[in-house]
């Protein structure tokens, strides 16, 4: 493994003008990385990327690298591109439990992070590091949010998480799990208990549905509510999975791991949301994708699909008459989630727009001063990566506007002529 990681490396061209860096949402300093790596420099290889991005080693293993990274190396143009992604999981794989971490002195400073998910993660270890003094509150009774809640063992094995959970402590994070904020507490009640700032990373986990008729029947299931818990759930051997996400392509190989022996996705366009390689491992997992099928209702047999009728451009121009009744043991819904509303309904000026997402400013501020948030909760259901980068955004504003609040400016009176 090293050997092929190192063959990998030493591909890598040290760009003057790295694309691979620019592809990348976070800005990860990839030549330099890679640099530190071949000089056998593994642990400052891995503080580099550890201090740039909290959540490296999860971007490693669940980012669009096609899209990203590798999509941007100068070497894909005309061959493969360099795998980075193979290069930085190996790197923060052992920095993460041989770093060195050493408490800063306090600042006297209490921050609440709300979610800990990758955004939470992210703004509270940026915070912790920074001398601030950090509770986090989650719903859930382990980190991770998404991470571990949404994303399946074979792609990413629950212990990383435990793994980062003991960074987390030795940064002085305190967690409160099986805590929902906007219930018995609110966020006027952290501030009341001298919390100096507050961060919100909520993400999204209130599943959408379709409006249609059989939502509520008993053989019909929400693809994030399977993800969270799949042995809780009796599929049976056939399911039909609306939507061609990255959550559908999950829903799917997991459904095939649980004893399903065919599963079928349909999208009403011919248009695949997720990402090319989570299609590609979907269909070696022997996924089937069904194209055309806009959902019309579901019955207890199964979905009901209106046919599409495409032009020569692959648009949608009209259906045809005859339904297709389709037989599965299960439905899942599987098109998109919403954030949920206690924060917003509990929190005096806390805003959000027609969909339900935070409203902030150019520095992650929300709509109630001192209240900051970042990710899928701001921007709606994106990456890992773009969480954590707009959580590291936030976490700045968070030290600036404390600082702004030890040391307010001054006005100046000014002079009589």
């Amino acid at each position: 493994m090293a050997l092929t990681i190192m063959t990998e490396a030493n591909r890598c061209l040290q760009c003057k003008v790295p694309m691979c860096q620019k592809g990348c949402p976070i800005s990860t300093p990839i030549p330099q990385v890679i640099k530190k790596f071949k000089e056998q420099q593994l642990m400052e290889a891995g503080k580099q990327l550890f201090e740039n991005n909290p959540m490296s080693l999860f971007c490693s293993v669940v980012c669009d690298h096609e899209a990203q990274c590798a999509g941007h190396c100068v070497l894909g143009r005309k061959g493969a591109p360099v795998t980075f992604f193979n290069i930085e999981k190996f790197i923060s794989d052992a920095y993460l439990d041989r770093m060195k971490i050493k408490k800063p002195e306090s600042k006297g400073k209490r921050v609440a992070v709300i979610g800990a998910g990758p955004a939470g993660m992210t703004a509270a270890v940026i915070l912790a590091s920074n001398g601030y003094d950090v509770t986090m509150f989650d719903d859930n009774d382990h980190i991770g949010g998404m991470l571990r809640y949404g994303i399946p063992e074979f792609r990413l094995p629950k212990t990383t998480l435990d793994r980062y959970k003991k960074v987390m402590d030795k940064l002085g994070i305190q967690f409160r799990p099986n805590t929902v904020l906007g219930e018995a507490l609110t966020i006027a009640n952290l501030f009341r208990d001298g919390y100096a700032t507050v961060f919100i990373g909520t993400g999204v986990w209130r599943p959408k549905n379709l409006g249609i008729q059989g939502e509520s029947l008993a053989n019909v299931h929400f693809g994030i509510s399977y993800l969270e818990n799949p042995n809780a759930f009796e599929l049976g051997e056939n399911v039909a999975i609306i939507g061609m996400g990255n959550v559908a392509m999950d829903v799917a190989r997991t459904a095939l791991r649980h004893g399903a022996q065919t599963v079928t996705l349909y999208a009403r366009s011919k248009r695949i949301a997720a990402s090319d390689h989570e299609v590609d491992y979907a269909k070696l997992d022997g996924a089937l994708f069904e194209f055309g099928q806009a959902i019309e209702k579901i019955t207890e047999e199964g979905p009901v699909f209106k046919i599409a009728i495409f032009d020569e451009n692959d648009n949608v121009i009209g259906y045809e008459e005859e339904l297709n009744y389709v037989k599965a043991d299960s439905t899942i819904l599987a098109v998109s989630q919403a954030p949920k509303n206690k924060l917003i309904l509990t929190t005096d000026g806390l805003e959000g727009n027609r969909k339900g997402l935070l409203i902030v400013d150019e520095n992650c501020m929300t709509t109630c001063p001192g209240v900051f948030a970042a990710g899928d909760v701001v921007d709606g259901s994106k990456t890992v990566v773009a969480a954590a980068n707009e959580a590291k955004k936030a976490a700045r504003a968070m030290m600036e506007y404390m600082e702004a609040q030890d040391n307010p400016v001054k006005e100046e009176t000014p002079v009589a002529e």
